[in-house]
């Protein structure tokens, strides 16, 4: 069972390690006690569903709208955790066809209701809670549309329906001998449809590419129009209308199929860690090999403070000790930056990867420590989030930013986001461990991930009020800096005060008169995007 009020399976837990935990209350003090909400004391305090007249396959239950109406945002957590969800869909439906899914969008139009499409509910921006107004909301849960329809293997291309999880897709792939590669840190529940209107990104994307690489053509069913996009090799047939599809965020319709390009899964993978003395040498490790046309799959690089925690956090004491000693000797520094550098494909063309990379980084001081890293990094790699339910108990919080920027603006910008992010808690007389790494590169750029662990308050609003100044400091800090609002999470609630800025004030309008001539009675308003 999918836990209600945190992350992932509720069987699963993420133990710290002793130390971690030790050097948690050094960092940041103690974190407090806190009195987590119970189920049944939030489902009491939810507002009464205003849907009217039972429906069959439509259900009004409490606890199916709630679980429907939030998200992983730390908005979203300090809701459930604190009881604080008056606010919920209306009613939830789960739809198993076409047939179906469409019966409930006319329904939700006769009802003049607003409809959000829910997939696997991982979104970190805010994209699921209903419009608070007169309105009913109607939230389609699609995860029964999670059929593989048709597989080309001389294309290259499947057919699937939107509501297909990550591991039930790469199931159904896998008995053809495929992959589609698309691997998020929300693979375990995130859904075909959601990673295309978020516009996702995997951890493996040099390789793979992002979802808009991989999404091939499909089909949306909008408030006035279906949308059919076939799936051409490629066409100069006027705009591109999967683009209308690829981070629309729910706001023109439900995409309910789609075709994606897959390819023979890889006969070797292995994932190194290598070790830089400073964070120079290590960007410009990284600007090198992303500028070199290397096929590799992944490159992820931390800064020292990240590399350090997550050394902190993996346990195996003795062996980090003589780990750290060594890289000490090798590279004559105690703030080490980790790369961890994915190749995929035959296994001679691993080889050959290896030592083009390992050429291109040798005028750098680096040390290649194998693959033990690597590979406990690939067990974990879906992994790692259950640690937000450990620290919570333990009364912290964890939250994120993510941006895209040229490689001239990487260092700095990710220097004054963990400053700026340290000024928010130093007004209050606290700390935050702010850190961050790279993910996803490009020859003119790549991503920046960073990451903020901070002591909770016993008081909801009082959590509620920092994280929004913190938001806000660090979005106008990236904005400052020329870097993108989202690389991978997309826009939500979260973002949207700061889109228009991006946008322009004449992409703004063009957004809104095309959702406007999409949608002209706010079927799908849910205050996604505009």
């Amino acid at each position: 069972m999918q836990r209600w009020n945190g992350w992932g399976d509720a069987s699963i837990d993420y133990p710290l390690p002793e130390t971690a935990r030790l050097y948690l209350q050094e960092a940041l003090g103690s974190g407090p006690t806190l009195h987590d909400a119970k189920l049944g004391e939030t489902l009491v305090q939810m507002q009464t569903s205003t849907w009217a007249k039972p429906v069959s396959g439509i259900s009004t239950d409490a606890e199916s709208r709630l679980r429907c109406s939030y998200g992983q945002s730390l908005p979203d957590w300090l809701q459930r955790r604190f009881g604080q969800c008056q606010y919920a869909t209306d009613a939830v439906a789960t739809p198993e066809s076409e047939t179906e899914l469409r019966e409930l969008i006319r329904i939700g139009r006769q009802r003049n209701a607003r409809v959000i499409p829910f997939g696997g509910g991982t979104s970190v921006a805010g994209h699921f809670a209903p419009a608070d107004d007169s309105r009913p909301s109607l939230t389609i849960d699609l995860r029964k549309l999670c059929r593989l329809l048709e597989f080309r293997a001389d294309d290259r291309l499947a057919l699937v329906e939107a509501g297909c999880s990550g591991p039930l897709l790469e199931a159904q792939l896998a008995r053809h001998g495929y992959t589609l590669g698309h691997f998020p840190q929300s693979f375990e529940y995130s859904t075909v449809g959601g990673w295309i209107a978020t516009r996702s990104s995997g951890q493996q994307s040099h390789l793979y590419g992002r979802i808009e690489q991989l999404f091939a053509g499909g089909a949306a069913i909008t408030a006035e129009h279906d949308i059919e996009c076939q799936p051409f090799p490629a066409s100069s047939a006027g705009p591109d209308l999967k683009h209308l599809l690829l981070g629309s965020e729910g706001r023109l319709g439900v995409i309910h199929q789609a075709w994606l390009r897959v390819r023979p899964k890889p006969e070797s993978e292995k994932f190194l860690a290598l070790f830089f003395p400073d964070w120079q040498q290590a960007i410009t490790g990284a600007r090198l090999l992303a500028q070199s046309d290397l096929p590799f799959s992944m490159l992820r690089l931390s800064n020292s403070l990240e590399t350090d925690i997550n050394l902190r956090m993996a346990g195996h004491t003795r062996a980090i000790y003589y780990l750290r000693k060594f890289l000490r000797w090798r590279l004559g520094s105690n703030q080490p930056c980790l790369m961890l550098l994915g190749l995929t494909g035959e296994a001679k063309q691993v080889r050959n990867m290896l030592a083009q990379a390992m050429a291109i980084l040798k005028p750098l001081s680096v040390q290649n420590t194998g693959e033990t890293i690597g590979q406990a990094w690939r067990k974990n790699r879906f992994r790692n989030v259950y640690l937000r339910n450990t620290l919570w108990s333990l009364g912290y919080a964890i939250d994120t930013v993510e941006t895209a920027l040229p490689w001239s603006q990487v260092t700095p910008a990710m220097q004054a986001i963990e400053q700026v992010a340290r000024e928010q808690f130093a007004a209050e007389q606290e700390r935050v461990l702010a850190y961050s790494h790279l993910s996803h590169v490009y020859a003119s750029g790549c991503s920046v991930y960073s990451t903020f662990v901070f002591r909770l308050s016993e008081d909801y609003q009082h959590n509620l009020a920092r994280w929004r100044k913190l938001k806000t400091a660090v979005t106008d800090t990236i904005q400052a800096h020329g870097g993108t609002l989202s690389h991978q999470h997309g826009v939500g609630k979260d973002h949207l005060p700061w889109l228009g800025k991006e946008l322009g004030e004449g992409g703004s309008q063009l957004l809104r008169h095309l959702i406007k001539a999409g949608d002209p009675d706010g079927l799908f308003a849910n205050g996604n995007l505009i």
